[in-house]
């Protein structure tokens, strides 16, 4: 066990509150069957801590972390009972089709682990992610990989800042880790990831204030829109879900990624809560629609190409895998 991390609770959990930092690299695996690459995999989760402070150390105020997640499929090969009361596999998502010919989709893919690295720099990301992929040698498959950056005063490449609703403080730690419901696992956190790809030149194409309306909030002052003047498809107002009159919440930190030579323009969603529930709600809520019919219309101009579902295990539990 690191010397941080006491068994149960906010003190126990990976560093899932870390403020948004302007770099950041999202890896998803698949882990080979085998005792060979299981062993592997174990003895990186054990060592985790250690190799970020590693790194880090090359620069204190590069703020380097990494949230390691597990996938359903492999939870019970890695580390076993007890199992996260509400892990399962990423549920497929279907619309219909809206202001294109294109189907609504929210695909489930592949992924037996994730790595959510972060830092004030680039360089301290992709060497961390190198000397943990060095460690896996021939134990994983490559899934996907994001390389991600902040964009100017927190915006995503529609232009509209990002991330306004996250909660803060307590409201966050109540939002995000596990408590009492699944004491054993106190302090993890299910993730839930998807890789969005925007078409922008018919976003762009969009009237700016027709575009405010879409997303339910100015886009120079990010304030939001009034209720009289919100559209009930805005994505502000899909994405509220209360229960017993209480906002249930979810903590963001999605990064912009893309490549101008390539035309490949993109949001990478992440999305950390207490229960998947409530973010499984927001994205029905998106693709489907509340009532049915009255779906997000950002996702006329956007795709969702990637969709898994983890569990970020308590920081004491990573560290008993490497035993």
């Amino acid at each position: 066990m690191s010397q941080d991390a006491q068994p149960g609770g906010p003190q126990d959990a990976q560093p899932i509150l870390t403020p948004l930092t302007g770099a950041a690299i999202f890896v998803v695996l698949t882990v080979k069957p085998g005792g060979a690459s299981t062993a592997l995999v174990r003895q990186l989760c054990g060592n985790l801590a250690a190799t970020v402070r590693s790194v880090g150390s090359r620069d204190p105020d590069g703020h380097l972390t990494c949230v390691l997640g597990i996938g359903s499929e492999a939870w019970d090969r890695l580390v076993g009972p007890p199992r996260p009361a509400e892990l399962h596999p990423f549920v497929e998502i279907r619309g219909g089709r809206g202001g294109t010919t294109r189907e609504r989709h929210a695909p489930s893919t592949p992924g037996d682990l994730l790595l959510h690295i972060r830092a004030a720099r680039m360089d301290l990301c992709f060497e961390l992610a190198s000397l943990l992929m060095a460690d896996l040698p021939d134990a994983v498959d490559p899934v996907d990989e994001v390389q991600g950056f902040r964009y100017f005063d927190n915006r995503d490449l529609i232009g509209f800042v990002d991330g306004t609703e996250n909660p803060s403080g307590q409201e966050a730690l109540r939002a995000t880790l596990v408590g009492a419901e699944d004491a054993a696992l106190a302090g993890g956190s299910y993730v839930i990831v998807q890789k969005y790809l925007h078409d922008l030149a018919a976003w762009n194409a969009t009237p700016v204030p027709e575009q405010e309306r879409i997303v339910g909030r100015t886009k120079l002052s990010n304030v939001e829109l009034a209720p009289d003047v919100k559209p009930p498809y805005a994505h502000n107002a899909l994405t509220v879900i209360e229960e017993d009159g209480q906002e249930l919440q979810i903590l963001r930190d999605n990064m912009p990624f893309g490549s101008p030579s390539t035309g490949e323009y993109g949001t990478y969603f992440i999305g950390y809560a207490r229960s998947p529930r409530v973010t499984e709600q927001m994205l029905r809520n998106m693709f489907v629609g509340r009532p049915e019919g009255n779906y997000d219309r950002l996702l006329d101009s956007a795709r969702a190409v990637t969709g898994t579902m983890f569990f970020a295990p308590p920081a004491s539990v990573l560290d008993g895998l490497g035993d």
